[in-house]
C-alpha cells in the first residue's frame, strides 16, 4: 500500500519529543480554561459508546461503519462514537442547562474508515462543547460573535506558547474572516471544493467557512454534514494556513443545531426519514430538546497547528501502516507515536 503521507523537504521539528509532550499539556490546559470562560462551559463526563437504538451517534457523512461490540450481561450491541454531536444535546436537556449555559468534554473516538494520511487518524481526540442558546439567537451574527470567541482562544493560546518556547514561528491575523460555500464556488468555480478552499486560505490565512451540507447553484455540495446535528445554512468549519503543509487545515467544524423545522426539511432531502423513529429525533421533533449551538475542535488538529508539526502521530499515539512510519522516520525526526 502506498502512504499518503508527504513529509516537507526540509522540514525539521522546532520541539524535540520530550519538548512536544509537555507542550501538548500546556496547549490543551491553557486552551480549555479561555474556552470555557468565553463560552462559559462547564466539563462533563461523556460515554465511549452508545447504543444505537438511541440515535445518539453521529452519523458524519453516513457511509462510515462505527465499531460495533455486543455487550454480555445486557445481550444487545453498543457503538463506539464517532462524535458527540447529538449526546450533548440531550445531557443539556437531561441535566437541566438554561440558556447561555454550556458544557465541552473531551471526546476519544475511533473511526476504521478513516484514510490515513497527514491530517487523518483512526484515533480521533477533540473538546466536543454545546451551549444552550435562545430562538433569538438563532443567527448568523451569533454563530460569528462564537468563532470570534473561539478563534481569540486559539490565538491567546499561542500566545503562551510562544513565551514559553520562542522557536514556535506561526503567526495568526489578528481577525478571522467570513465566506460562505457558495461565495467560495463564485470565486473559484473551476475548482474543487478542497482546491478553492487552498486557494483562499493562502491569501487570507484564517477563515470560518460558511453553510456546509447544501446543494451549492451548481448542484454539488461543498462537503458531506449529516442532516440531523448542523443547521446546514448556520454552520461552517474553522480553517487556517498551514505553512508547513502548504495547504488549508480544519481545526473545528462547528454550528447553531438545526431545530424541528430545519431537522424535519434535512432528514428529507438527505433521504433519511427513516431516523425519524429513533429517541433523539422523536424528541426533537416534538420541540423537546433546548436549542444549542455546538462543535468539535480537533485535540491533536491544534497542536499540529500550533506546534508546526507535519504529522499528526508526531502529536498523539495510534496505529499506522508501515509505510507511514518508514518515509516519516526517514524525514528528520518526523516520528508518528504507535
Amino acid at each position: 500500500m502506498m502512504s499518503k503521507t508527504v513529509i516537507p523537504h526540509g522540514y525539521k521539528p522546532l520541539l524535540d519529543l520530550y519538548q512536544t509532550q509537555t507542550a501538548i499539556g500546556c496547549l490543551k490546559r491553557n486552551f480549555e480554561q479561555k474556552l470555557c470562560a468565553a463560552l462559559n462551559l462547564k466539563r462533563v463526563s461523556a460515554p465511549l459508546f452508545v447504543e444505537p437504538s438511541t440515535g445518539l451517534n453521529d452519523d458524519l457523512n453516513g457511509v462510515e461503519r462505527p465499531v460495533s461490540f455486543d455487550l454480555k450481561e445486557t445481550g444487545r450491541t453498543a457503538q463506539v462514537v464517532h462524535s458527540l454531536a447529538k449526546w450533548k444535546r440531550m445531557a443539556l436537556y437531561k441535566y437541566g442547562f438554561t440558556a447561555g449555559e454550556g458544557l465541552y468534554t473531551d471526546m476519544n473516538a475511533i473511526r476504521r474508515d478513516e484514510e490515513m494520511d497527514n491530517l487523518h487518524s483512526v484515533y480521533v481526540d477533540q473538546w466536543d462543547w454545546e451551549k444552550v442558546i435562545t430562538p433569538a439567537e438563532r443567527t448568523t451574527a451569533y454563530l460569528q460573535s462564537t468563532v470570534r470567541a473561539i478563534y481569540a482562544a486559539v490565538s491567546g493560546t499561542l500566545d503562551e506558547l510562544k513565551a514559553l518556547y520562542p522557536q514556535l514561528t506561526l503567526m495568526l491575523p489578528a481577525e478571522v474572516g467570513f465566506i460562505t460555500t457558495q461565495e467560495l464556488e463564485d470565486l473559484y468555480p473551476a475548482l474543487p471544493p478542497k482546491a478553492r478552499e487552498n486557494a483562499y486560505l493562502k491569501t487570507h490565512k484564517a477563515v470560518f467557512l460558511m453553510q456546509i451540507g447544501g446543494r451549492l447553484r451548481s448542484g454539488e455540495r461543498h462537503d458531506g454534514r449529516a442532516p440531523d446535528y448542523d443547521d446546514w445554512t448556520l454552520n461552517g468549519d474553522l480553517l487556517f494556513w498551514n505553512d508547513v503543509l502548504g495547504c488549508a487545515f480544519e481545526v473545528s467544524s462547528m454550528g447553531i443545531r438545526v431545530d424541528r423545522q430545519a431537522l424535519d426539511a434535512q432528514l428529507t432531502e438527505a433521504g433519511c426519514d427513516d431516523r425519524r423513529k429513533l429517541t433523539f429525533h422523536k424528541l426533537l421533533l416534538a420541540d423537546k430538546l433546548p436549542l444549542t449551538i455546538g462543535g468539535g475542535i480537533g485535540q491533536s488538529r491544534l497542536s499540529m497547528l500550533l506546534l508546526g508539526k507535519a504529522h499528526i502521530g508526531e502529536v498523539q499515539v495510534s496505529v499506522w501502516d508501515d509505510e507511514t512510519t518508514r518515509v516519516c522516520a526517514e524525514k528528520h525526526g518526523a516520528t508518528v507515536r504507535a
